[in-house]
Order: structure tokens, then sequence, then C-alpha cells
């Protein structure tokens, strides 16, 4: 298949720039896969379509403050912490990265400063710090790793703030990702109280979301895309209630892209996943056979990119771009501060 397969028209001022006052108040299209229909709900509404015995997946993976300015000499650079290779040791996205060379010193604030050890022509180095508790520095001078289609000002206190706070499941837990599971901001206590008390079961597994999430594609082959690796864990837990859910003819709903290629990468050929940590480089396009998951609650998508791919696997390409043209002509908010889609 080709990329060009996989665009769509979206006027710009259907991008979200904020999140919503409430985070259950976005609006839910809710496509039937089998009827081929096209619905329009609220997410409030979500824990109507959950049924006893039903489990619900979360990626409980949390997002660490990545974005920060630093300076080499006069010069600007903003910088995004990737993951620590060891204590004191980073992996960094820099832009513009012709500024940033090996051996250079970068300072950033909060009397943090480091040495770039090494630099590849992508964009990509590793600092070397003199201190090994970086992420505590980030914490106080770091920036949500809002995506650059959300546009602020680095010197935007309040806003700061706010998408430290919003860029951020309720049920977040684990430190690691530089990106959110966007579907998963919708929810809130209350809504997860009333999917419990629907008598479905709520789990958890965690996939740190990385650079491989939102990786461009660059060959006009779907074929000829390979994805950067991303690493999971899928505890006892969890395994357990898919396992049982998936032998007694139960649903299993995914919340986020992150989770379904969690489960898909640990799925095995008797439609039983795998308990433990993992990694995984799994591109899920149109032909994927879906083995674990069988409904998914998703956010809306970039034209041509891999996460819009994995949602056209799941539903057909056809009804997905329908879906699409239609959130677009009922004006729905796109992307991460976005309306989200529940397919069934």
């Amino acid at each position: 298949m080709l990329i060009s397969e996989f665009d769509f028209d979206l006027p710009p001022g259907l991008i979200a720039q904020n999140p919503l006052p409430d985070r259950d108040a976005s609006r839910m299209m809710v496509v039937r896969r089998k009827e081929e229909k096209i619905l329009h709900a609220r997410f409030g509404e979500f824990p109507a379509y959950c049924r006893e015995g039903d489990v619900l997946i979360l990626n409980d993976t949390k997002v660490i403050p990545a974005k920060v300015w630093g300076k080499r000499g006069d010069a600007s650079v903003e910088f995004l912490f990737i993951k620590e290779k060891e204590p004191g040791l980073w992996d960094v996205l820099c832009k513009p990265a012709k500024k940033v060379r090996a051996g250079d010193r970068i300072n950033f604030p909060d009397r943090l400063a480091a040495e770039v050890v090494e630099a590849d022509g992508e964009g990509r180095r590793v600092l070397k710090f003199a201190v090994l508790d970086v992420l505590d520095h980030l914490k106080k001078i770091g920036f949500a790793p809002l995506p650059s289609y959300i546009k602020r000002r680095k010197e935007d206190a309040g806003a700061r703030a706010t998408d430290l706070s919003r860029y951020q499941t309720v049920f977040a837990a684990k430190e690691g990702a530089i990106a959110a599971p966007t579907a998963g901001l919708h929810f809130t206590p209350r809504v997860l109280d009333d999917i419990r008390r629907k008598g479905a079961r709520i789990a958890e597994v965690t996939l740190d979301v990385g650079p491989a999430t939102f990786q461009p594609i660059r060959v006009e082959r779907l074929e000829d895309h390979r994805m950067l690796e991303e690493t999971y864990e899928i505890p006892n837990r969890a395994a357990r209630e898919i396992n049982e859910a998936k032998e007694e003819k139960r649903p299993v709903a995914a919340v986020g892209t992150t989770v379904v290629r969690t489960l898909e990468s640990a799925a095995e050929a008797s439609y039983r996943v795998r308990p433990g940590r993992g990694a995984t480089s799994l591109f899920i396009r149109p032909g994927h056979a879906f083995k674990i998951v069988d409904r998914l609650l998703t956010n809306f998508h970039l034209p041509k990119s891999t996460l819009l791919m994995l949602v056209a696997a799941f539903a057909g390409r056809d009804l997905i771009l329908a879906a699409y043209r239609e959130a677009v002509r009922e004006r729905y908010r796109f992307f991460s501060y976005g309306d989200c889609m529940l397919i069934l």
C-alpha cells in the first residue's frame, strides 16, 4: 500500500490547541464496524458501552517534563529528553540540530549543564551530565513534551502548569513516556468508577511512549517503513484478565494505539498474551490479523501517520476515512487535546 492512500484534508482550525475544561466533556464518535455505521456521542457516555465482564486495558505510563531549552553559548536550542541510558547519560533530540556538535557544553536552567558526547545527522544527541538526578531537575525546569502542532510560548508559565497537569492521564503511574497515551486523557475518576459499577474489569499495561509513536513515514510504500523500538510491560494480573476474557469470548477493549501495539506484540498463536517485559517495533497496518483487541478507543490522528494506519487496519481503511471526513464536517477537535473515536 502507498502512504498517499492514508491522506485526508484537515482544516487547521480543527487542531485542538488546548484541553477542554472538563476531561470527559469531549465528543466521541462511535464507529460500528459490522454495520458500517457512524454515530455521535459524548465521552461521558462511554460507560454505557461497557458491559459486565468486559476487559478495559489502560496504558499507565507517565509523561516526564521532557522538553527543555538550553544554551550553547548564546544560541537557544530546544531539547527533548528521550531516555536515560544510564545515570547521568541521556538520549535527546535537539533543534536546530546544526547548532549542537559533539564536545559542546550545554547550559540549562537550574544550574544544570551537560557535555555532548555523541551526535548524529538526525538531530539525536547523547548528553553527559555531572549530576545523576537529571530527572529531578527536569521536574523543575521542563515543559510537557507537546507535539509541534500545539503552539506554546516557552515563557508562558500558566500554559506550562496546565499542560504538565492535563497532558497526563489520571491513572498515570510509571515515569518514562515522552508523549501521552492521548486516548486516556478523557478519563476521570468518576468515569472509571462508572465503568467498574457496570461490572467491567480494568487492568493496566505500560508502554513508554517514545519517538516510534510519532515517527514520520519517509517512504512511499508502507512495506518499506521500519518502526523504531519501544519497551512495554504486561503485569501478570493484566495478562490473566486478558487471557480469561479471550477464553470466555468476552471483549477486550484497548484504550489507545499504544495498548493495541503492546497487546498485539505480546500475542501468541493461541490468542493469549505473554506477561512480562518486552520490546516492540511492530508496525500495524491494513492486513494485520488482530489476535487480542476487540474494541478500540482512540483519538483522531495525523494524515499519513502510522497511528492512522493502525486504526485503518482495525476498522477498514474506507470506513475510517469516511469517519474522518464526517468528523471534519461535524467539526470534531483533532489530535492530542481533541475528541475521540470508539470503534466497536
